[in-house]
């Protein structure tokens, strides 16, 4: 299933693209399940980031690899694969997009699941849309123009 998620934000994209740091994975948060982070590299290629979802029930481990990172004139984007995903997630793309857009940014979140099942992908759905939705008022509220 694919999700494209767009926020328009007043700070440069450049700006924008390394403000993704621990603190802003820290922000972005859901407030469930609980994330308790246990290990944050980076947005390099190779590093990892793995977190522990806490439903309150039980708990479960996510761990993503950062695949991809570039930067243009234009764009700047990093890609987190999960390597471990929690159910019923059998696959996991995140490619985190900044993109210009007049004097400001467009944060771009693309994600690509699956669960194995079209089906259970498709229930899936407004749930992602609504855990991701949660960021843009962050987004907002963070890059501000300065």
């Amino acid at each position: 299933m694919h999700l494209h998620l767009k926020t328009a934000v007043e700070q440069d994209f450049r700006s924008v693209f390394y403000a993704f740091d621990e603190q802003l994975f820290r922000e972005l948060a859901p407030p469930y399940p609980r994330l308790k982070l246990l290990r944050f590299d980076g947005s390099a290629p190779g590093d990892v980031v793995e977190v522990e979802l806490q439903t309150g029930i039980k708990s479960f481990r996510w761990t993503s690899l950062i695949t991809e990172r570039e930067i243009t004139d234009t764009a700047a984007w990093f890609v987190d694969e999960g390597q471990e995903v929690p159910p019923p997630l059998r696959s996991w793309r995140h490619k985190h997009l900044v993109t210009q857009h007049g004097s400001g940014a467009l944060i771009h979140d693309i994600i690509d699941y699956s669960t194995g099942y079209k089906a259970l992908d498709a229930m899936l759905y407004p749930f992602m849309l609504a855990a991701f939705g949660m960021r843009k008022p962050i987004y907002k509220k963070l890059f501000r123009k300065v």
